[in-house]
This record gives structure tokens, sequence and C-alpha cells, in this order.
């Protein structure tokens, strides 16, 4: 037995599943239910998980060498021990408390208004010392026993009893049936009775066996699990049989570690060596889940089961979910053995695969309920497998190199036409059968028990993958992007008629044609969506009734009939399984099958009913397993989803949610929120939420796989936030609702606004005081200002008195002024006159002429002409003028000797009667010189004063100042 069961796991054994009608409880056997692996990556803490619970809300619980892990479907949280020790068991308490113990400790840890776990030591409060390590917690009513190596503690009242036997160690308590069990080394299994040791009466057949698992086997009786001795029963009366089972020297060989009771019919163990075995209630071995099938590791340290009835287990390394209750089950080609699937029947006692490898095969009985399964492949069967189909009695096999009928584990040849891709009986009632190959159409004639080969229609040759039955004698025949409708006559013996249909008859352009009976109703399949034939006028159309209703579903490049006007639709690796309804109305579920997407063979996708309720399909590494008969799933098992968390966004303040408080106050300064919820409820694939927040968003928002929301600057007031979950089955769970408000920020509080108000009195206070100060200080400036004001007036009035005074005087001086220039001027022209009148004495003094008529000489003249010299030069008229024009010009002299100090006395003479703006002519009178000496000297002056011609010799001289 062992050796066969050692050849059965080295070839991917796994056991086979009773194919009538399942129940809801059953596990299936043929293939491995689906295993979720979380690492120690993922869960950030250690490799080793020692002890795994479930509390009644469905959160997972795990004594980890980090500290107590928690998980929620959605966030692993670890807690660290605050002694920084291994947690190595962990309990839940039904009122939410959760023990744990490990190294030199045991409490239990308990949420605080944050929603976050904290640790109460009961063994530092209640024991001195403890130098031991626990390693078992029971909970039993309401009382808690921690059990480690050397001692029992019993924790009752807040009090704390201890059970030692004289230094005799424990192995492991357990709890089973109410009844409390302990094994003692080496004297065997004892019963803990009113805090005693009572030692069980069959104990030696278990002596040196080390037990590590006792379960309830019934209500009065219980199976034992041991590390070397394998498995045990033991009646209520403490009578120990060795179990017969199908496995039990396997068990001896890879150590039972810990066991749970599954279903109320099966029996799970992990082991240290090999992973988990399962077996039923009649000890028949039901599945074995190890590394080989997706396990992380196959050392098991502890295991419990949730709600759903998955499995969970502590592994060396690693924490792994084991969906044995879904509907859906895998089994791994890892070898390569079998490759790609094509096609699967069950005939005749044998389940048969047809692979791109060849025909494989494997005994199956239907009435047995587990047997083991061991695929060969059928001698001769070589090559691509295109299709297995069962016709009156005769498996025939559509492979690459002909037809073959398949009798047990031989083939005989029917046909030599190569790729048989489709076989169809035309009707029950009728013998002809046709055939879709590589090459057209053969005809076979059906038989009872029988089928031969009888003809290839020569007129038609393209390759045929789909055959439907139109008419009598029509038949529709797909193939390559290629569609016609082949008609017979009505022996079958020829084809009358090819039509070939194309987008001119109604089709559209599309990368695939196919043509399927879907309730007596031909449906032709394009990437367009569906089509149906009206015969009358030789048309295609869009289905409509159909293809509103399917979505994307109605570009299905396939469709497989699921029975009961069942069908799946698989459009390019996406499946639904499609329920047509009474009143046209339709049923789509795409979600069964959703974990599959991705993971078939485009185009070559294959489901085959091994039965109403079980079908294989095929994926890239193997098949699996669907049973459309069990109904596990139990609304009221579905919990709410939980709030896990509220922060802020922007800052490291913790958010009080958790307390009994009806509304979660959270500061303004925190309105930047992140809502953290989670389903406690695990599927294959992940769970949906929908979220609202009233206030702010009324309706509920679109379903996301996000477990969590972000709002961004909310303003004060209230907020009630809701969620729901909708599971992969489309089922939506109740709503869980918190209410939140968001308090104003401390300027807008009430002590903010008794604070403004005395700030205010005060400021009106301060107001008035600096009021008053300013109205006494504003009252002086006004004073100062007016005594100013008439200051300056007074100054503006003495200004204007003197402005008035020197007015005057200046009218004075320029009265004096005007009169001394009028003088100045008088005296010149006197002066001039003078000069002139000289000039004429002399000119008549020189006209004189004596009694004779001649003139006088000079000597009789020379007394008068001396007197008229002298008159001439006389200088007291100049110095009259010049003293005259100084006062009149301001020292003109002066100024223009120092700027020009090369000018002689002639020459300032010329300056003066230059400013004097006198001509030429007058100017010769007063210097007693003719016009033309007045010019030279003129000429002189421009060049000692630097004034060239261009230049007004009077203007310049006038401007002297």
């Amino acid at each position: 037995m062992k050796f066969l069961f050692k050849i059965f796991f080295l070839l991917f054994i796994i056991f086979g599943i009773f194919f009538g009608e399942s129940k809801a409880n059953d596990i299936q056997y043929l293939a491995s239910p689906w295993v979720q692996q979380f690492t120690k990556s993922t869960y950030k803490a250690s490799n080793q998980n020692w002890g795994l619970s479930v509390d009644q809300n469905g959160l997972i619980y795990a004594a980890n060498s980090d500290g107590l892990l928690e998980y929620d479907g959605a966030y692993w949280n670890l807690y660290p021990h605050p002694n920084k020790g291994i947690v190595r068991v962990a309990q839940v308490h039904p009122d939410g408390k959760i023990y744990t113990g490990g190294q030199s400790e045991f409490g239990y840890w308990l949420k605080n208004n944050n929603g976050r776990l904290t640790y109460h030591s009961i063994s530092k409060r209640l024991l001195k010392d403890l130098n031991d390590e626990i390693w078992k917690i029971i909970i039993q009513d309401h009382r808690i026993i921690f059990q480690s190596f050397s001692t029992i503690y019993i924790y009752e009242n807040d009090k704390i009893k201890t059970i030692t036997e004289d230094g005799e160690p424990f192995l492991f308590a357990f709890q089973a049936n109410k009844r409390i069990f302990v094994e003692k080394i080496p004297s065997g299994l004892h019963e803990l009775k009113n805090d005693k040791l009572i030692p069980i009466s069959g104990k030696e057949q278990l002596k040196g066996h080390n037990i590590l698992s006792i379960l309830p086997f019934d209500a009065a009786s219980f199976l034992i699990g041991t590390a070397k001795g394998g498995l045990f029963l033991m009646s209520k009366s403490g009578e120990i049989t060795t179990w017969k089972n199908d496995i039990n020297e396997e068990l001896k060989n890879v150590q039972i570690n810990n066991g749970i009771k599954l279903l109320n019919h099966y029996y799970v163990f992990g082991t240290i060596l090999n992973g988990i075995y399962i077996l039923d209630e009649n000890g028949s071995f039901v599945q074995h889940i190890n590394k080989s099938v997706g396990l992380q590791n196959n050392t098991v340290l502890s295991l419990t089961v949730d709600k759903q009835s998955n499995i969970w287990s502590g592994l060396d390394n690693g924490i792994d979910r084991i969906a044995i209750n879904a509907d859906l089950y895998y089994y791994s080609d890892n070898s390569g053995k079998l490759g790609t699937i094509y096609s699967a029947k069950i005939y005749q006692g044998y389940l048969y695969l047809g692979t791109n490898q060849g025909l494989f095969y494997t005994s199956w009985n239907p009435n047995k309920k587990y047997q083991p399964i061991d695929f060969k492949m059928i001698h001769g069967s070589q090559g691509q497998v295109w299709n297995l189909e069962v016709i009156n009695n005769v498996l025939v096999c559509g492979h690459n190199t002909g037809t073959f009928q398949i009798q047990g584990t031989a083939m005989s040849l029917l046909s030599p036409k190569t790729g048989g891709w489709v076989i169809k009986l035309l009707s029950p009632h009728a013998p002809y059968v046709l055939q879709g190959n590589y090459t057209g159409v053969s005809l076979f004639n059906s038989l009872p028990n029988a089928l031969t080969y009888q003809t290839q229609y020569p007129n038609f040759r393209s390759g045929v993958q789909l055959l439907e039955t139109q008419s009598k004698n029509s038949v529709w025949a797909a193939g390559y992007n290629e569609l016609n409708l082949l008609k017979f006559s009505d022996d079958f013996s020829v084809i009358k008629q090819i039509k070939p249909y194309a987008q001119k008859n109604g089709l559209p352009k599309s990368g695939y044609l196919g043509v399927y009976k879907l309730a007596a109703i031909n449906v032709f399949t394009t990437d367009s969506g569906l089509y149906v034939y009206d015969e009358l006028i030789d048309k295609f159309t869009p289905y409509h009734q159909l293809n509103n209703k399917l979505g994307t579903f109605s570009k299905a490049n396939k469709i497989i009939p699921a029975g009961n006007n069942s069908y799946w639709f698989i459009n390019k690796t996406r499946i639904a399984l499609v329920d047509l309804l009474q009143g046209g109305q339709i049923r789509v579920d795409s979600i069964k099958l959703a974990s599959l997407e991705d993971n078939m063979m485009k185009y070559y996708e294959n489901i085959s009913a091994l039965n109403p309720n079980q079908y294989l399909i095929s994926i890239d590494n193997g098949f699996s397993l669907l049973n459309l008969g069990r109904d596990n799933f139990k609304p009221t098992d579905v919990p709410s989803p939980l709030i896990r968390n509220i922060r802020s966004l922007f800052s490291t303040d913790s958010i009080d949610f958790n307390s009994d408080k009806k509304i979660v106050e959270i500061k303004y300064k925190n309105n930047s929120l992140q809502v953290c919820y989670a389903l406690p409820y695990y599927t294959e694939t992940a769970v949906q939420y929908q979220f609202k927040l009233t206030n702010t968003q009324e309706e509920w928002s679109d379903w996301s796989k996000l477990p969590y929301k972000e709002f961004t600057n909310l303003a004060v007031g209230q907020y009630v936030f809701t969620v729901r979950a909708k599971l992969p089955n489309g089922f939506i769970t109740k709503e869980t609702k918190v209410e939140i408000e968001i308090l104003p920020p401390w300027y807008r509080t009430w002590y903010a606004y008794l604070g403004y108000l005395i700030l205010l009195v005060l400021a009106i206070k301060e107001v008035r005081k600096w009021y008053n100060k300013k109205l006494i200080k504003h009252e002086k400036q006004v004073k100062k200002a007016y005594l100013l004001k008439q200051e300056e007036l007074l100054k503006q009035e003495a200004i204007r008195a003197q402005q008035h005074l020197i007015e005057i005087k200046n009218k004075q001086l320029e009265q004096e002024l005007y009169n001394k220039n009028k003088e100045l001027t008088n005296a010149t022209m006197n002066i001039v006159q003078k000069n002139e009148l000289l000039n004429a004495l002399n000119h008549e003094l020189l006209q004189l002429k004596d009694e004779n008529g001649n003139k006088l000489q000079p000597e009789q003249l020379q007394k008068v002409a001396k007197i008229l010299k002298n008159a001439y030069e006389d200088n007291m008229d100049w110095h009259l003028f010049e003293q005259s024009f100084n006062e009149t010009h301001e020292n003109f002299f002066k100024k223009l000797k120092h700027q020009f100090p090369e000018l002689m006395p002639n020459d300032l003479k010329l300056c003066a009667y230059l400013r004097l703006n006198m001509s030429s002519k007058e100017i010769a009178s007063l210097l007693n010189i003719t016009t033309r000496g007045v010019e030279i000297r003129r000429y002189r002056l421009r060049k000692k004063l630097n004034i060239t011609t261009e230049q007004n010799l009077t203007d310049f001289l006038m401007n002297i100042s």
C-alpha cells in the first residue's frame, strides 16, 4: 500500500470524483483546490506561523515569530509582542479578546479606540516569574487554559491556578467534545477533570507515538493523530484502536503535526514532511495538498478553518488559504506529460483526454466514490487529438492522422482522412454521420454500436471545423473564416449544391465565422456580434434580441452546450455561462470562471461535460474541474464590510473611530481622510466595493476593487459614509455605515467665539482709550497748528510788508536809475553837442577871412585854436561821464577790465558808448575822430574781446553784467 501511494504521488496522482449528483459539502477529488499563497513579503513578518485562529467577523489571526498577525481580506497588520518574543499560539475568545502565549509570557489583546490591538499581560500581573514557553491555549467556557511543557495555567476570575506533575513534562493539550486531554511524557494520555489529570485507560496503545491531534469523531468518540503511529480511534470509555484508513502507513512516515475537522465529515491533517492530507469519515483518502500542487512549504505548523470552510495553514514559510469548498479545482500538468487538452470524455469505464500529445486514459468506475487516477497514453495515439465524441455508443477520436474508434485502451482506424475536427450525427433516427476535417467532409454510416466510413465528398475540399444542420438535407459547414451551405442528396451520397456565404449575404467582415445550435436556432458567431439566417430572403441579420443582452459576449468565438438551455459563451478566453430563461430573458454569469481568463488557448478553448454537473475545462497547464451541482453559498455567512481604519492623509494624528461614540469626530486639520474597509470573506477573484458619502455624494459610486476611499478638504459638518461589497457570484452584502463629523477649526468653536467677544470688549475699551488720547493729542495739534498758522500769517504779513517796502525802494531806485540814465544821456548828448559846436567853430574859424578877403593865417588863429583844442581835450566831462556811467551800470568798467585786462582807456570809452547803443557818428563826435576811426576802433575792440564777425558787438557789451 505504501509503495503504491508513493508511485501515485510521483505521477501527480490525484483521486477521482463521484460523478453522480454532488452534495453541497462534498470535496472534489479529480483535481486540487486553489491555494492562495501569502508570503512573508506579503504580510511583512517572519517565516514561521505557529498558530491560527478566526474571530466571529472572519478575521484571521496568526501567531508569528515576529508577533501577532491580523488579516481581514484586504490588509495585513503585524502587532509585535511587547517583550519582542515569539508568539507560539493564538486563540480568539467569543468576547473579542485574542489570547496569545509565547516565550515567558501569556495574555490577551484588545482593540483600542483607534481600532488597533493593544496587549494586556496576564502572566506579569499575576505571576512573579514565568520561565515557560506557552504552546497551547484552550478556551473552556469562562476560563482559559495555557499549557507549557512543564505547567498548565488555569486563568479564571482574574486568578491563576497551576498544575504540575512532579516534574513530568507535558507534550500538548487538546479539546474535543468539550473534554480536555493532555499527554504526559512518558506516562501517556490523561484527561483534565476538575483541575486534575486522570489517566486514559487505553493510553498504553499510544505510548511513544507522540499525540499531535485529537479531534471529535462522533458525539462520543475521538480520532487521535500521532507523529509516529498514524491515526487511532478512542471510544468514550477510553478504549483505543488503530483506525483503518487508506493512508495510515503513509501518515506514519510524514509525521502528523496537527489536525482539524472539516464540514463535519472530513479530517484534515498537517504534517511535518509532506503537506496536508484529507480523509473522510470512512478513512478514504480524499486529497493531498503539498508543495507540488501550490502549498508554499510542506511543513505545516498550524491549521484552522473559517466559516466558508477554507482551510488556513500556518507554514514553516508563509500562510496559505486552501479553497477546499470551492466549485473550481485544478489539475496541474507540471511535468508536461499531458500537454494541452482539446477534448475529454467518460466512456465504458475510462476517462479519456484528447491532447496535442495524444490520447490519454485512466480507468474509471462510476460506482466508486474515490479512486486513484493515473493517465496513460493509448499506444499509437501520439499526435494531435482534435475531438472525442460518442456516436451511437461508439467513441470516435478525430486525430491529426485520421479518425479512430476507441475501445478500452486500444484504437482502430475508421478513416484515413486527416484532421477530424468535428463529427455529428445528423438525426437520432438517421444513419448518416458527417465529419469535418482538413480536406472537406466525410460520410460515415452509423449502426448500433458500430460506425463505418463511407466516402469523402470529392466536390468539396475546404477545411471544416464546425457542422450544423439547417434542414433535412442542408448542412452548414464553417472553417477558416469560410461559411458554406451544403445541400445533399436524400441518401447523402453526393453534395448536390455548395453555396458560399460572405458579406454580400449580410455577413460582416470578420476574423472568424462559426455556427452553433442555440435552442434549435442556428446562431452564427462573428467579431461584430451574433447573426441569424433568414431562409426566405437568403440573408443574415444581426441577432439583436440576444446581442443587446449579452454585452461583450455577443462577440463570442465559441458556444458550447451546458444542458438545460444553458450555454458556455467564450470570447477570446473569457467565459460566461448563459441561461436562456422563459419570456426571452437571459442570465449571464461571467464571474464563475473569471479566474481562468487568459489561462486558455485562444480559439481552441475547450469545456467538456463529464456529467450534467461536472465540466472539465482545458487550461494552459492542465485542466480545471467545475462542479455546478454544489450549492455551498450561504448568504448568512457573508458579513458586512468592516471599517478598518480612518486616518488623515496629511497628518500622523490618530483618529478615534472604534469607541462607543456614535459619531466619529475628526479635527478640521484632518479633514482630508482615507477610509479603509475590508470584507473578511475569502474568494479566488477579488471582492468589489461600492460606497457613498451623504452630503457630498448621494448616489452609489462605481464598483471598485480598491479597499479604501480618499476624501480631500471635507467641509465642516456631519456625514454618513456607507460601504457595501459584491462577491464574485454577484451577491451584494449588507451595508456598513459610520457617521463622521468634521469639527470646526479652533477659531470657529464656542470658546473661540467667547474669546473673540472678550477680545472685542477689550479692543473696544482700548480703542476708546486710544481715541480719547488721540482726541486730546489732536486738540493739542490743532491748537499748535492754529498758533503756527497765526505765526505764519504774521510772518507772511511782515514779508509782504517788507516786499512792499522793497518794491517801493526798487521803484525809487529804478526812478533814480532812470533819472541818472536820463541825466547821463543828457550829459552825453551835451558833450556831443558841445563837441559838434566846437567842430563847427573850428571849421568856421578856418574859414574866417580878413577885410581883404584872405584867410587868416594859422598864427592869427593859434590862440583860438588852442582854446578849442583844450576844450576838446578837457577830461572833466569824461570823468563825470564815467562816474555817472558806473553808478548806472554797476561798475561796468571794473567788470570789463577784469574780464579783459588788455583793454585801454579809449577801448573802455568805446565800450561805454556802445553799451549806450550810440551810433558811430555820435561816438566819433565824442571821441573827436572820424566815423572811419570809430569803425577801426570797433574792429580792434572785437579782436580784443574775441568776438566773431557774426556776433553783434553792442549786444555783447550790453549783456555783460
